[in-house]
């Protein structure tokens, strides 16, 4: 199952060029980095990054992560992926763009 990461654009280069994403400062301060599910990354975005540009979206086979991620109960007690690790640069399927339209939401139709 793929979950995903929404993130700045420089922080993913900088994390790409080192090999390694420890996570926003969010994730830093919860002790672990935040993912969301197919099902829930529209919401998030909305939530968390309207009206942010120049954001990339990173895809992640959570098979792939260990033991280390847990699904939590988090927004309106759905489960939501928790990685209490930093995620290592080759574990990421992909990463894209990921559009601002004109009224501040993100444009996801290329990318899912």
């Amino acid at each position: 199952m793929m979950i995903f990461k929404i993130c700045a654009r420089t922080a993913w280069e900088q994390a790409a060029q080192a090999g390694l994403y420890t996570g926003a400062p969010i994730d830093l301060a919860d002790g672990f980095i935040h993912f969301s599910s197919l099902d829930q990354v529209r919401e998030t975005a909305a939530k968390h990054f309207a009206f942010q540009d120049d954001l990339v979206l990173l895809a992640v086979d959570s098979r792939t992560l260990g033991d280390r991620l847990l699904w939590e109960v988090s927004r309106g007690g759905a489960l939501f992926p928790h990685l209490y690790r930093h995620l290592e640069a080759a574990e990421v399927v992909w990463a894209k763009p990921l559009p601002m339209l004109a009224d501040g939401t993100h444009d996801f139709a290329e990318l899912l």
